[in-house]
């Protein structure tokens, strides 16, 4: 009864992405040339930079007008730039900022002879109501069904216990492109996800979660995207609120998650429903379901976003999607014990962990270029220009691989006595982050230079990190 329930529930994200709130082109634009850099939330709060809050009314009936003008404002005669506590638009939708009162509270304004306007208005009903926000008695009629009790829940942050330390240094400092950073830590074995400032080794905080994270990822440094052992839902952690604003329901628990900020898509494996979804990132809503051979993992996305590619974890066969072709699946072959696939310049390149050799394959023929011997437990590969980083968790070593010639180049060896998991490439940078789930430190590698060229040290194993610049925080 319960899967049939989820799966009903499944089907209704999936046909209704209109669900989630979405404020009309030509507002945003208006709003923009004021406010450069304003952030329209999916759920329909519209954030200024300055972190000023906005709630829309939808209205009841939209007028079409040939261009956006303001109506009028509460208190009269004021402009957007002069952020009025409302501001009813010609087309009938109107805002109304959140304003904090002398005790503290956070409200709305309360006119005593309401607009039609606002009288007729409504939020949107998928809002995450911002923490302890009160709706005045005249404005009740705003509602809806919108569950305002969700104002008064707790935020995720939760604090983590301080180790002493003795005479030695707390602080780090990072190298330029991570300055003012944030990172986002899943261990593999807490609930919490540890949030760690860059220029620092231990947590500040940590955001508490109902689950062991297993996967996390970021949006454009807004959000977190977070599966977790045991759970059959999606997080959408919101970091300026730190709050979950939405759940995604799977029918099965889902796994690894990839992201296409390009075309704000995320892409959400599900193993055991032999399925991988597709999340668009703009509304936070399940658009497509793409039913696959087997029980996929070690999940790839192509550079350009054309293609998939998976290893089913029964048989060891490697699969590709084209995503731009009807999503057909084309067979790449069987390798042993896959633990990485990576592609570029048109050759797969998969690591075998457990015989230690790197296969190289022609997408379009199939055939095999090349099988090359590596080091040791390879765990992770990150493809950068004409260089292919194979890192190898026995000995902590990274190979380099020119993929021309498909020639190992450089030996570059971490030297943290650990236990490396990942390499992640810190975005606009050429640069990447190598973590360690035992060691506790993590290297930056250029990939440019193939040098380490700083080793940090964090009070945290890391099974999963998410990098992003500092997120100015709201509801404080």
């Amino acid at each position: 009864m319960r899967k049939l329930l989820l799966m009903v529930l499944l089907i209704f994200f999936t046909a209704n992405i209109s669900f989630a709130a979405k404020i009309p082109a030509d507002l945003q634009n208006t709003i923009n040339n004021a406010f450069p850099n304003t952030q329209f939330r999916f759920d329909g709060v519209i954030i200024l930079p300055d972190t000023t809050l906005y709630l829309p009314l939808f209205p009841a009936k939209q007028l079409e007008v040939e261009k956006i003008d303001i109506k009028s404002t509460i208190p009269a005669g004021k402009t957007l730039k002069d952020k009025p506590d409302a501001v009813i638009f010609n087309n009938n939708y109107v805002l109304l900022k959140v304003i904090t009162n002398k005790d503290g509270a956070k409200t709305l304004i309360a006119p005593t002879d309401v607009p039609d306007e606002i009288r007729n208005g409504l939020l949107p009903q998928d809002m995450l109501v911002p923490k302890g926000l009160e709706i005045p008695e005249t404005l009740k009629g705003i509602i809806g069904n919108l569950d305002i009790s969700l104002a008064k829940t707790s935020t995720l942050k939760t604090n983590v216990p301080q180790v002493k330390h003795l005479n030695a240094q707390t602080t780090v400092t990072p190298v330029p492109e991570l300055k003012n950073k944030t990172f986002y830590v899943a261990t593999g074995y807490s609930k919490n996800i540890q949030v760690i400032n860059s220029d620092s080794k231990a947590p500040a905080y940590a955001l508490s979660q109902n689950y062991v994270p297993n996967c996390i990822k970021g949006y454009k440094n807004q959000f977190l995207l977070v599966t977790s052992f045991g759970s059959t839902s999606l997080n959408v952690i919101s970091l300026a609120d730190e709050e979950v604003i939405k759940e995604i329901l799977f029918t099965s628990r889902p796994d690894e998650i990839l992201t296409d900020n390009e075309k704000n898509l995320a892409y959400v494996s599900s193993p055991e429903d032999s399925s991988i979804y597709v999340v668009n990132l703009e509304t936070m809503t399940l658009s497509k379901q793409i039913k696959i051979n087997g029980m996929c993992e070690r999940l790839t996305l192509s550079n350009d976003g054309t293609k998939i590619f998976y290893c089913d974890k029964k048989t060891n066969e490697i699969w590709a999607i084209e995503l731009d072709n009807n999503y057909m699946l084309k067979d790449i072959g069987k390798f042993p014990n896959v633990s990485k696939i990576a592609f570029t310049n048109n050759k797969l390149y998969i690591t075998s962990r457990t015989k230690n050799h790197l296969a190289i394959i022609d997408y379009d023929t199939n055939g095999l270029i090349a099988e090359v011997e590596i080091a040791e437990k390879p765990v992770d590969m990150l493809a950068y220009k004409n260089n292919l980083f194979i890192l190898s968790a026995q000995g902590n070593v990274l190979q380099a691989v020119d993929t021309k010639t498909d020639e190992i180049t450089d030996l570059i060896y971490l030297n943290t006595n650990g236990f490396s998991t990942n390499i992640n490439q810190i975005d606009g940078t050429n640069l990447a982050i190598i973590t360690d789930t035992k060691a506790s430190v993590y290297c930056v590698l250029d990939m440019t230079k193939k040098l380490v060229i700083k080793a940090s040290a964090i009070e945290t194993p890391v099974r999963a990190i998410v990098v992003t610049d500092r997120v100015t925080k709201i509801n404080k």
